[in-house]
C-alpha cells in the first residue's frame, strides 16, 4: 500500500523535470479507472463533482468538498490534487483553515483560484489574492506534510484575458508561496511560452479542454504539467445527453450501441 507521504514525495518529483498530464475525475471509479491506464498523478474538478450532486461548479459546500476528497483518495495509489476552487473562502485566515482540512483528507497538493464568482468584480483584488495565496502556504507549512500548492489566476476564464494582469498575479502568489503556477484558458503557444518564462523556475500548469495542442508540444514549451479540469466529465456527458435524447425523443437506442461493454468497465474495477 502507498503511504500518504510516499504520495506526497512523488507528487513533488513529477514537477521537477519533464511534462506529465494529470487527469481529472469525479468519482472514485473514473479515478481507479484513470489509474488503471497509467497515469502517474490525478486531480479532482470541482465541476464534474458539482454535476453529479445534480449542481452547476462552484455550488458545493466546504464539508461536500472534503467528503469528495475523502472518497477520492483513498482510491487509488497516486497522488491526487485537489481542486479547491478558491478556498470555499473570502478572508485569508480562512482559506488557510479550510485548506488545513483538506490536507487531513490525505491530498498531495492542492489549488487556490483568485476568481469572486461575481460578473461585475471576477477577480478578488490583487493584494486580497496574495494573502490568500499566503495563508494557504502558512496553513500547509504548519502540517509538515508538504503538501504541493498551485496558485491560480482565473482572468482568461472570467472575462478578463489581460495576460500582463495574470503573469502579474501568477509572479506574485510564486513569491507568496505558491509551488506551481495556472492561468486556465490560455491556448496560444506564445501565451502558454510567456507564462512558463515569467515564473520559472517554478512549474507551470495547462489546462487542457480541447483539441488545441498536443502533450508533446506542451512539454516543449516548457510545461511540466497539464490537466483536462471538467472535460472528461463532459466528455462522459455529452455520450449521456446524445444516448438519453435519441431514446426520449425518437424512441430508438442506436447510439447504445457504441457504449463499452459491461463486462468491459465492470472487469475494469475488478481488476484495479
Amino acid at each position: 500500500m502507498t503511504t500518504v507521504d510516499s504520495k506526497r514525495r512523488v507528487f513533488r518529483e513529477l514537477h521537477a523535470a519533464g511534462c506529465f498530464v494529470m487527469p481529472n475525475p469525479w468519482d472514485g471509479g473514473s479515478a481507479r479507472f484513470l489509474a488503471r491506464l497509467g497515469f502517474r498523478a490525478l486531480a479532482t474538478t470541482s465541476a464534474g463533482f458539482a454535476w453529479t450532486l445534480g449542481r452547476p461548479d462552484n455550488s458545493v459546500t466546504l464539508a461536500e468538498a472534503l467528503r469528495h476528497l475523502e472518497g477520492i483518495v483513498p482510491a487509488v495509489e497516486l497522488p491526487v490534487n485537489a481542486d479547491f476552487e478558491g478556498g470555499f473562502a473570502i478572508a485569508p485566515a480562512e482559506v488557510g483553515a479550510s485548506v488545513a482540512r483538506a490536507v487531513a483528507t490525505g491530498i498531495a497538493g492542492i489549488s487556490i483560484e483568485d476568481s469572486t464568482g461575481k460578473p461585475d468584480r471576477p477577480l478578488f483584488d490583487f493584494e486580497l489574492s496574495v494573502e490568500r495565496i499566503r495563508a494557504a502556504r502558512e496553513a500547509i507549512d504548519r502540517t509538515g506534510t508538504g503538501v504541493l500548492l498551485t496558485g491560480r489566476s482565473e482572468g482568461f476564464l472570467v472575462g478578463r484575458p489581460d495576460l500582463d494582469e495574470t503573469i502579474r498575479r501568477l509572479t506574485a502568489y510564486a513569491a507568496a508561496g505558491a509551488d506551481c503556477l495556472y492561468a486556465p484558458g490560455i491556448r496560444s503557444r506564445s501565451e502558454i511560452a510567456t507564462v512558463v518564462a515569467a515564473v520559472a523556475p517554478k512549474p507551470v500548469n495547462v489546462l487542457v479542454g480541447g483539441d488545441f495542442t498536443t502533450v508533446a508540444e506542451l512539454g516543449e514549451l516548457g510545461v511540466r504539467r497539464i490537466s483536462v479540469g471538467g472535460a472528461l466529465a463532459r466528455t462522459a456527458w455529452s455520450a449521456m445527453i446524445s444516448a438519453a435524447t435519441e431514446i426520449a425523443e425518437q424512441g430508438t437506442f442506436h447510439d447504445l450501441a457504441a457504449a463499452r461493454s459491461f463486462a468491459e468497465i465492470d472487469g475494469a474495477l475488478r481488476d484495479s
